[in-house]
């Protein structure tokens, strides 16, 4: 982020150049499993870390906490969590990406994931009218079911994490999604491999954005 590319800042120029929106991701990773899910760490300096982002030309914030087990206290907390820090990324003047990841490996996720609608819908509801946030979920294991959440005014978009499904699954979920769009990371690269030739490396990189960008449109 404070490097500069052909005289600009990394983020003015993926924006100008680029037509790419920068993101800045702020977390410091996970605290221990308490309550069936794991906050985040403290976030020591997160003000200057704000002001430095914004001054260099980024968007928004990402910030991810993982949900393991449909304690409705734990669940509670993570969303807490994502949105006290979103009030204050918010303050200085950035986008902030709220990302509670529900496990897609949990016994337990259909019921996490609505323990987690609701918590998220209460404190979209408690944000003022000027007051934006996206939502980074996993994908859902009901159809539409975060639709309240992309219909919220407050919630400028909801995007959807792959979380360790094959892509091809992970595309056919989306699909299926009214509203969400793919913000993949592990579906996206899964066919990438160390040792491939750059046109190799490009042309499974066009077929993986091809499909999810298709998936994406479908819903």
């Amino acid at each position: 982020m404070d490097r500069d590319i052909e005289g600009q800042s990394t983020g003015n120029y993926l924006w100008q150049k680029r037509n790419i929106v920068p993101f800045l991701k702020i977390d410091k990773g996970l605290a221990s499993e308490a309550s069936g899910v794991q906050l985040m760490k403290p976030i020591p300096g997160l003000d200057e870390l704000l002001k430095r982002g914004k001054g260099n030309g980024m968007f928004g914030t990402k910030m991810r906490s993982v949900i393991k087990k449909a304690n409705a206290e734990g669940i509670k907390a993570i969303v807490d969590q994502q949105f006290e820090l979103a009030k204050e990324i918010i303050a200085a003047e950035l986008i902030p990406i709220i990302e509670p990841e529900v496990d897609i490996h949990s016994e337990e996720k259909e019921e996490c994931e609505t323990i987690l609608k609701k918590c998220i819908l209460e404190h979209l509801d408690q944000l003022k009218s000027s007051d934006m946030v996206m939502l980074k979920l996993t994908l859902p294991s009901q159809q539409n079911l975060y639709k309240e959440c992309i219909d919220h005014p407050q919630c400028m978009r909801v995007v959807a994490l792959s979380g360790g499904y094959e892509r091809e699954r992970a595309n056919e979920i989306l699909s299926q999604q009214k509203g969400m769009i793919a913000s993949f990371s592990r579906a996206l690269t899964q066919d990438i491999k160390h040792g491939m030739t750059e046109d190799e490396f490009d042309e499974k990189l066009d077929q993986a954005i091809d499909s999810i960008y298709k998936a994406s449109k479908a819903g």
